[in-house]
């Protein structure tokens, strides 16, 4: 008679609680923790650690086959670590596999992981855009489908949990990790990542999706890496554990990852409270809390708050984590630690029965291994989305009337970014994640935007001078994860302050009709970039020598076209007014050259809105629209401020906003406010508006922001075509924490603001809620929605 826990018609958990019993002391510990192995077809694995000893395999081997012999939880990018073909890796990963499941005494499979959150992070997987690009199209539909194409691709490689999506709340565009972001409005943040979540996870939930980085990690100390958090609880809810409250209760996220940094002093790694008491006990989370890579070691080596490993393991693991990542630093030293008496058996009972009631659930004792001839990466439905992502997310911020472009112009095509594929990927994608000396291979799939505007405008008709470096030579010999960090000497600037290349492109510049000068960012993990993780700045001038080639382009007389991309927000140091066009496209993927080329020709229209603020200077940071009042200072200081503010962005049309107009005036506290608008497009070329709703609290108890995004509906008309929009808003959505840690609604009266940005009211009506100061339920009602009615003598929009 086969055991209980093989039987997949029993409830889960009886299957846990029988295999639970089975299971020794140290095969338990095994479930608790992944290894980084580089897989072999014939069985021969490494770990990743023992890469620059090529003498060191036989012993290790012997010992890493002992150690597998009790099983093991997960193991960490199978296919994400090494540049191995996608078929190659699955038959390495179903060769560990069947060891675990056929050779080990109780049979229990591993888990693998891969990082995917612009793309699975795998040789020949589709480049997505970063996470920027998602926020900055404002449409959550979308993210939901390219969501669900990465989970197809990962899926079909044998992935089963995705460490992804990134729910950090920007504030300050120096952090590196600003990139990684969906933006600054913390609600918005919710609502993409519970898209992206439910594309991930599917209708089936066979993949786990990981909410990151748990939390108020893009909130740190002057911006930089691991930097300590300062905040109270109250803004700690109300901003940073927003989106995650959302996308647990709303989305269901199947696990979630603590952060680096401590919060008034407490490590996220070893926080109780947030780890148990606010994300299981009040939220209802009921998926496996994952370690940030070496992020429990951290805890000893960095913060200082335990002694050593084994105690540095206890205090996670008592805290609500479920498995150390990426290997076993500290997941080791377990049984030393239940002999200290730091951790009892009944811990550790507990949170393996959650590994393994994930697993029953995800059906790996099923399905153990992955079919090499079903992977699926590149397909047309992947590239389509990651296209149609890049392509709305594009963002106009100036336009003299030059975009689109017009004839047959003659085109210099200049700068860094113009034919470098690197610089349209983001930090977290394949070839930037494993920057090695050539990359020429990995990159092959990415279309910059010099190749595509030849295909667009012709040959003939373009000229390319690169006009600088940002970086001459991309290195590898950074840090591949921040637990390797410690101990390694400050490197100096890799960014190159070479001008000699700068006559050149003004040459192009003064033989063509138009400058299209492509200048941003490279990603790069841990200064081997000028963004992306660990890739902090000081400055939000274009890096390097940059401006100094706008300044020399602009000076040539000929109408300048800037394409940004990048991670952050630059500045162009007064030339904002110079230059004939601005465009940002961030870091777009391997499409994004055809999304840039597309929106410059018009054949597509710049869809894309702020989702970061362009601050003034980088002496206004921390910037972000939705401030206290007081945050500029008294009097307001001079370099306070964004020019180009959350949710802006121009289109080839405009849009005139009749006023807002309030259903009911008064609305009980437990109610609804319904709301609104007429729009119409007052050009002469169809076009999509993004309508945004703001509320201000006018009084309240506590200090509140000046205002908050609270709904929002892209609407796309034809000229003189006029739609109504009516946005219902529930009043649980205007709640803030109050000081016992409790979500309220106050009655009073709250100002709504219909705009085209945060900076572009065009119409406010002030609604009165009564009644009783609530305190919210757990299921609160956390989302806005809006219906759109045309008129019917409107013309059509077939």
């Amino acid at each position: 008679m086969s055991a209980i826990y093989h039987d997949s018609s029993r409830p889960v958990s009886e299957r846990v609680a029988d295999l639970l019993a089975r299971m020794t002391p140290e095969e338990k510990f095994a479930q608790m923790h992944a290894l980084w192995l580089v897989l072999s077809e014939d069985g021969n694995h490494r770990e990743r650690s023992d890469l620059s000893d090529e003498f060191a395999g036989v012993s290790t081997q012997a010992a890493l086959a002992e150690r597998l012999t009790h099983g093991i939880g997960q193991i960490t990018r199978p296919l994400g670590t090494h540049i191995v073909d996608a078929q190659s890796g699955v038959r390495a990963a179903n060769r560990l596999q069947k060891n675990l499941v056929e050779d080990t005494r109780l049979g229990i499979p591993a888990l693998f992981h891969e990082e995917c959150l612009v793309g699975l992070l795998c040789k020949d997987a589709t480049l997505f855009p970063s996470s920027l690009n998602y926020g900055s199209t404002w449409d959550p539909a979308l993210i939901k489908r390219a969501a669900q194409q990465i989970g197809e691709e990962a899926r079909s490689t044998g992935c089963r949990q995705g460490l992804a999506p990134v729910l950090d709340v920007s504030r300050d565009v120096r952090w590196g990790r600003t990139e990684e972001t969906f933006g600054e409005d913390p609600w918005l943040v919710g609502v993409m990542a519970c898209a992206y979540v439910e594309g991930l996870q599917g209708e089936q939930g066979d993949i786990l999706a990981t909410l990151k980085h748990y939390v108020g990690h893009s909130f740190s100390e002057g911006a930089r890496n691991h930097a300590p958090v300062h905040l109270g609880f109250c803004e700690l809810n109300d901003t940073f554990l927003l989106p995650f409250e959302m996308a647990v209760k709303l989305a269901k996220a199947g696990s979630v990852m603590p952060a680096y940094h401590d919060i008034d002093n407490q490590p996220g790694h070893s926080d109780h409270f947030l780890l148990t008491t606010l994300l299981r006990e009040e939220w209802g989370f009921d998926g496996i809390i994952v370690a940030d890579y070496g992020g429990v070691s951290l805890l000893h080596q960095h913060h200082g708050v335990s002694h050593d490993a084994a105690e540095s393991a206890a205090l996670a693991f008592n805290a609500g984590l479920d498995i150390e990542l990426p290997k076993d630093d500290c997941a080791r030293h377990l049984a030393e630690a239940v002999e200290r008496g730091l951790i009892p058996m009944a811990k550790i009972d507990e949170i393996v029965a959650r590994v393994l009631g994930v697993k029953f659930r995800l059906g790996l004792f099923e399905h153990p291994y992955t079919d090499e001839h079903r992977i699926v990466l590149q397909s047309d439905a992947a590239r389509q989305a990651a296209r149609d992502v890049a392509t709305r997310s594009l963002t106009l911020l100036e336009n003299n009337g030059i975009l689109p472009l017009r004839g047959a112009p003659k085109v210099a095509v200049v700068g860094p970014t113009a034919d470098d594929p690197l610089a349209l990927l983001s930090g977290y994608s394949f070839p930037v994640h494993l920057i090695i000396s050539d990359m020429l291979e990995e990159i092959s799939q990415v279309t910059t935007p010099l190749a595509a505007l030849r295909q667009s405008l012709g040959e003939g008709n373009v000229r390319y001078a690169k006009g600088c470096h940002i970086i001459e030579k991309r290195m590898a010999g950074a840090p591949v994860f921040p637990g390797d960090a410690s101990g390694k000497p400050m490197q100096q600037s890799p960014v190159s302050m070479d001008q000699s290349l700068i006559p050149q492109a003004v040459r192009a510049a003064q033989e063509s009709d138009v400058v299209i000068a492509c200048v941003g960012d490279l990603a790069g993990l841990f200064q081997s970039g000028t963004v992306g993780e660990g890739s902090d700045t000081d400055s939000l001038s274009l890096p390097g020598v940059q401006q100094q080639l706008l300044d020399a382009l602009v000076n040539t007389g000929k109408p300048v076209v800037v394409v940004m991309t990048g991670g952050r927000p630059y500045n162009l140091q007064g030339l904002e007014t110079r230059v004939a066009a601005w465009l940002i496209a961030w870091a777009p993927g391997q499409e994004g050259g055809y999304a840039i080329a597309d929106v410059l020709t018009g054949y597509a229209e710049p869809q894309g809105r702020l989702v970061v603020s362009v601050p003034k200077s980088a002496g206004a940071m921390p910037y972000y629209y939705n401030h206290k009042l007081k945050s500029g200072g008294t009097p307001f200081a001079f370099h306070f401020g964004s020019r180009y503010p959350f949710g802006y962005g121009l289109s080839w049309t405009k849009f005139d906003y009749a006023p807002l107009v309030l259903l009911t005036q008064e609305v009980a506290i437990d109610g609804e406010i319904v709301l609104q608008l007429r729009v119409t497009n007052v050009g002469e070329r169809r076009g999509s508006d993004v309508v945004q709703i703001y509320v201000r609290d006018k009084v309240a108890s506590m200090v509140r922001p000046v205002q908050e995004l609270k709904a929002f509906q892209r609407v796309d008309l034809s000229p003189g075509e006029t739609a109504t929009l009516t946005f219902t808003l529930p009043v649980d959505m205007l709640n803030f924490t109050r000081r016992d840690g409790k979500r309220i609604v106050e009655p009073g009266e709250f100002e709504l603001r219909a705009g085209a940005s945060s900076g572009d009211i065009r119409s406010t009506a002030t609604v009165n809620v009564t009644g009783e100061t609530r305190v919210l339920p757990v299921a609160w009602r956390m989302m806005s929605r809006c219906e759109i009615s045309r008129q019917e003598n409107s013309p059509s929009v077939d």
